[in-house]
């Protein structure tokens, strides 16, 4: 095992029912790197990381509390890798890419409705089995909970000085190219299109295309025989994932998806001292007794490193760079490459910042992401009734987080292109309505404009006349207009078609 990172530890962890033995018969996959003293000026930051979470919050949290307790330390931080789950209600069930006789409500719903509070800062990235509708609303993160943190399509952040990348979804070769188009009410399709510089932790759902051959392939195709022949043809994983490996070289890359604990070490090229360090791939299971589905990573960081988040300069003056790309109808985006054949909208072929643009992102000031921004959109549940009949799918919410964050960075607004795209299937914000008993921000600190709120009458609840939007006002001014051009032919009344 290298000895290039001796001074980083990580424990292998197993089912919830046991903090540090698992069940399981199969070998751990081997640590990634040993203990050693902690130079000086330096502390360490303990992270917990989970493969599939499927909403078993109280059980993730149960068994960190646990190895808490038997190790005799404190999670600064956890880690999902996808499938996080953040039901919120019933409603937000239809909008899972599962089979209905799978859905099920889980715990989430207990940390959105305050209930409970994460015990530790959490940060996850999306799957292919989310409840996609709520995660639409923060195309460029947010928090889905207090303290629980949602990456967003894509995203870097820090903390502790730590970078953390994340790619939410898996890879699919028809939907790859497209937009982020779809939003409640999902049409059957688009429930499942939805999801599809050194960076020291890099997150996605699913592996990267290749990773087998640089762990112990033949175990695992003993553990999953189907996974040879996809392996085979290319088609196990992510392609791109591969690629964010060699250009990026992150430290660790961290994945899920499969069901299954596996660790890889990919070498970068180069020689002597100026030989990047490899990078450590682990992937993890599913939290369930007898799984290996909990990881404890210790790194080394500053002694004056803020325990927080805070967002990423080079990734905010990225995604200003590639501003123009968002687009809120489904069509193909052409991507330039550095030899310019493609066509594009863009002359431009390297989005990497330039020190200008990075001075742009400095004059923003505090980098820090707020604590406090968390706001229920969608009704939470109080109660879990075990009853799931005659609960419409959830509506589709303006978020006031990703207002703030757009109109701060000066971006486009995903999230408000999809709402003014139809008022079907929009619905007013929970914090929003009379009967909520959650404080509500000063509406004068975001500009959230006039026509942003609109409600899909289906949903119960009357839309205040201040926030009927343009389409309405339109559509009322045409039935108008037409109740004018009604007339009367030989006694008998003909309305105009």
């Amino acid at each position: 095992m290298s000895s290039e990172n001796a001074n980083e530890e990580e424990h292998c962890c197993g089912s919830h029912e046991t903090a540090e033995t698992s069940t399981q018969q199969d070998p751990a996959p081997e640590p990634l790197v040993t203990e050693a003293e902690v130079k000086n000026g330096q502390k360490k930051v303990k992270i917990a990381v989970v493969g599939c979470s499927h909403g078993e919050m109280d059980a993730i949290y149960e068994t960190m509390a646990m190895i808490e307790e038997k190790k005799g330390y404190k999670f600064d931080l956890l880690i999902c890798c996808g499938d996080y789950q953040s039901v919120r209600n019933y409603g937000d069930l239809p909008h899972m890419s599962i089979p209905p006789k799978y859905r099920s409500l889980q715990t989430f719903y207990k940390y959105y409705s305050g209930e409970k509070k994460a015990p530790v800062l959490t940060v996850f990235i999306g799957g292919n089995h989310e409840a996609s509708g709520y995660l639409c609303e923060l195309p460029n993160g947010g928090w889905v909970a207090p303290n629980i943190f949602y990456m967003g399509f894509a995203n870097c952040i820090q903390f502790a000085g730590l970078r953390i990348a994340g790619l939410s979804g898996i890879y699919s070769f028809g939907d790859f190219e497209y937009s982020h188009y779809e939003r409640p009410a999902f049409e059957e399709r688009d429930v499942k299109s939805a999801y599809h510089n050194p960076i020291d932790i890099m997150l996605t759902h699913d592996w990267p295309t290749g990773i087998p051959d640089h762990g112990d392939k033949e175990w695992l195709f003993r553990k999953k025989d189907l996974f040879e022949a996809d392996h085979n043809s290319g088609k196990l994983g992510n392609p791109q994932g591969m690629k964010l490996i060699y250009e990026c070289r992150p430290r660790y890359f961290l994945a899920a998806h499969l069901h299954i604990a596996f660790a890889a070490l990919v070498p970068h090229k180069g020689s002597g001292s100026n030989r990047p360090q490899p990078t450590r791939f682990l992937s993890l299971d599913k939290p369930i007794p007898g799984r290996q589905f909990m990881q404890a990573l210790e790194i080394n960081v500053a002694e004056d490193a803020k325990m927080e988040l805070s967002y990423d300069p080079h990734w905010l003056a990225i995604l200003k760079n590639t501003d123009l790309l968002t687009v809120a109808d489904k069509e193909k985006i052409v991507l330039p490459d550095r030899i310019g054949k493609e066509p594009c909208v863009y002359e431009r072929k390297d989005f990497r910042p330039t020190e200008e643009e990075l001075k742009e992102i400095e004059e923003l000031g505090d980098l820090t992401i707020k604590t406090d921004t968390f706001r229920q959109t969608a009704p939470p549940l109080k109660e879990d009734s075990n009853s799931a009949k005659n609960v419409p799918p959830s509506a589709y919410y303006r978020n006031p987080q990703t207002a703030e964050f757009c109109q701060w960075l000066g971006i486009r607004d995903l999230n408000q292109m999809l709402i003014e795209k139809t008022s079907e299937y929009v619905g007013i914000p929970y914090y929003m309505c009379p009967q909520s008993d959650e404080v509500k921000p000063n509406q004068d600190d975001v500009d959230f404009g006039d026509d942003d709120f609109v409600i899909d009458r289906g949903h119960g609840t009357e839309e205040p006349a201040s926030k009927r939007s343009k389409i309405e006002e339109e559509e009322e001014e045409q039935k108008e207009k037409e109740e004018e051009q009604t007339v009367t032919v030989e006694g008998e009344e003909a309305e105009t078609e």
